[in-house]
């Protein structure tokens, strides 16, 4: 078979994509051949630089949406501005997340709402918008960024936990009404990814250990992940571009972990306590 990834002709809106993970997948697509809407916050020269150095490593078509996914109606929105500048969208990554970590008797209600409404409601509204011009094409690639914790939780991340645990019902729920119109759903579910998201709890980590990040980093990765170090973002993005092939075309549904056997490893810490 062959597993080659030609996305020349398909277009792909990657939303959280200014950095991180989704900057990578962002990346990766344009390298096999997409036209790529980034989407996330970043200074207007920050924005150009992305956009530059994009447009001349692939030739590929790049543009920025500044929509902020926190409102249900601009997030739905966005796939319109999208979709009337390339003319479709055939592969959407709903990767925008954000994090607030606070013990759950204390957990503000409006960062519960936030977490909520950029975790999980933003990749409905979405999924939602681009469903009908998937079906119609017969064609279409959702990938949720969802987290190991889709599958398990940690103290003082009750709203990320639960948005993570959403994004994985929402995944499955989505590839069974795709089945059959040639539209997969797929969720990648990250460790430890020294993203700025993963940077801002290292450094807390930190001043609360009164360490250095370096120490605290390490002592995050070792305690979390058996390898011993953060996962790449290309790993990650990696995971998107399969997802993307026609060597996934009966790929739907799935939650893949790319963890470094941090599941593996919270599994048998669960065993040997019993």
């Amino acid at each position: 078979m062959d597993i080659s990834v030609p996305l020349h002709g398909k277009v792909a809106l990657v939303t959280g994509s200014t950095s991180g993970i989704g900057l990578a997948i962002a990346k990766t697509l344009a390298a096999n051949g997409a036209d790529i809407a980034l989407n996330g916050f970043a200074t207007a020269d920050q924005v150009a630089t992305i956009l530059q150095d994009m447009r001349t490593e692939t030739g590929r078509k790049v543009e920025h949406f500044p929509h902020n996914l926190a409102d249900f109606a601009e997030a739905s929105a966005l796939v319109s501005a999208v979709s009337s500048q390339f003319g479709k969208i055939d592969i959407l990554v709903n990767n925008a997340g954000v994090q607030f970590v606070c013990d759950l008797d204390h957990f503000p209600d409006d960062e519960w709402h936030r977490l909520i409404a950029i975790n999980l409601s933003a990749a409905f509204a979405t999924t939602k918008a681009v469903w009908p011009q998937m079906k119609s094409r017969g064609w279409g690639r959702v990938i949720n960024t969802a987290s190991t914790l889709s599958f398990q939780g940690e103290p003082g991340k009750s709203a990320y936990v639960a948005a993570k645990h959403g994004v994985l019902g929402l995944t499955r729920e989505a590839a069974i009404e795709g089945a059959q119109s040639g539209i997969t759903c797929n969720a990648i579910c990250p460790g430890w990814v020294m993203t700025p998201l993963a940077e801002k709890q290292v450094k807390a980590k930190a001043e609360a250990l009164q360490v250095s990040f370096e120490e605290a980093a390490r002592q995050v990765v070792r305690a979390d992940m058996p390898t011993g170090r953060f996962v790449a973002p290309n790993e990650v993005a990696a995971a998107v571009l399969f997802f993307c092939s026609d060597a996934a075309k009966s790929v739907t549904g799935t939650a893949l972990p790319i963890d470094g056997g941090l599941l593996v490893l919270g599994a048998y810490q669960v065993e040997a306590a019993k």
